[in-house]
């Protein structure tokens, strides 16, 4: 089976789809890898270190599309190319779904079958393919990094000639897999950290990491099957808002990172919230590219409100590419492992497997993905 692995084109993405090591390991399952030439500019991986695995490198991509068997990249791609490619190609990627549906739709026309990578369940088996945590992840690092950088205080407590300087004060919003890892780097970096999160579940994880949870009653939550938060009410929203209001106030720095599966973003630090807080301060909305958790944060822009910068930078993973990469490429060849067919050479669409019936949401040119078509219909009323 041929492989065909894209070079990205989105102007502000710097993250790759396959690193050469995991092209070898695919080389080593029979597969015939084609790499389109460049693919690892952004990250200093020259064409000749795909071709010492295995791969054949390919200028046309065009020629790419047309003859595709199954396509690896990271970005959704552009429904002109989707256009060009042949009816049951395997396509392999993040796609956006639930704000996409031109995409999804342009996919389903096409008879590609497409595996959307926000898609994979988060279950034990399927967490060595689970992108979204990865690039969560990196994401919660990168936030601390950038916040302890704007700063202009320093994160631990230092004792001085000039006697003792005290600890910053970080407030974390979401324990999800990013909020934990920005509260281990804030604690790393010697911060005070605060917590908190609607799922009373993670308080444990939050406190292991040596942060304090903060707890406000909301009445009823919980998480989904697929350990997503659920949705509030706006009543919950307000009370949210009111208890966290007072734990801006004292902060540092604000890390927000709630998000929605398959929703815009929660609005949940109010321009009221932002009014209390010090000057001098700064907030990290994480959601900035799906609707944004803060009042006035601006995708890809640093803005200041009454003296607290609000920074909305997207594609945040990206500032860590080499690494960012090296995970994704990681997912999708675990992925492809596990849907190998050893003897037959190829990648099967096992759709008896719960990770399958997750992830591929086209097929046979139908959207064969329910909770897609619910998501479609009810947009349309």
């Amino acid at each position: 089976m041929k492989i065909s692995v894209l070079k990205e084109t989105h102007p502000k993405e710097s993250r790759i789809p396959v690193i050469p090591s995991d092209v070898d390991r695919l080389v080593k399952l029979g597969a015939e890898v084609e790499v389109e030439s460049g693919v690892g500019d952004s990250i200093r991986i020259p064409d000749d270190d795909y071709s010492k695995v295995g791969a054949t490198i390919v200028k046309d991509r065009k020629s790419m599309l047309d003859n595709a068997e199954m396509v690896l990249r990271l970005r959704p791609p552009a429904v002109e190319e989707v256009k060009e490619l042949p009816a049951g190609c395997i396509h392999v990627s993040y796609l956006d779904p639930f704000f996409n549906k031109s995409l999804v739709e342009a996919l389903a026309a096409q008879g590609v079958n497409a595996i959307c990578m926000e898609m994979i369940p988060r279950t034990t088996l399927a967490q060595k393919m689970d992108a979204l945590s990865s690039q969560a992840s990196l994401g919660g690092y990168v936030a601390v990094i950038i916040a302890s950088e704007r700063l202009d205080k320093a994160l631990p407590m230092m004792m001085t000639p000039a006697g003792t300087l005290a600890p910053a004060r970080v407030f974390i919003i979401g324990a999800g897999v990013a909020g934990l890892q920005a509260i281990a780097t804030a604690k790393r970096l010697g911060a005070r950290v605060e917590a908190f999160d609607t799922r009373p579940v993670v308080a444990e994880q939050v406190k292991s990491l040596g942060a304090k949870f903060v707890e406000i009653d909301l009445g009823d939550t919980g998480q989904t099957d697929q350990g997503y938060a659920k949705q509030l009410t706006p009543e919950q929203i307000a009370l949210q808002q009111e208890g966290m209001a007072k734990h801006c106030a004292l902060a540092d720095i604000v890390i927000t990172t709630a998000q929605v599966f398959g929703r815009k973003a929660p609005r949940i630090i109010t321009q009221k919230m932002i009014d209390g807080m010090k000057p001098g301060s700064l907030i990290v909305d994480m959601a900035v590219e799906t609707g944004g958790n803060v009042e006035g944060s601006k995708v890809d822009e640093e803005v200041e409100v009454n003296g607290v910068r609000i920074i909305g930078l997207g594609n945040l993973p990206g500032r860590v590419a080499s690494h960012a990469s090296q995970m994704y490429s990681s997912n999708l060849r675990n992925l492809i492992e596990h849907f190998w067919d050893k003897e037959a050479k190829k990648f099967v669409l096992n759709l008896d497997d719960e990770i399958m019936q997750g992830c591929l949401i086209t097929q046979d040119k139908t959207i064969r993905n329910e909770m897609l078509r619910n998501h479609y219909s009810q947009e349309g009323k």
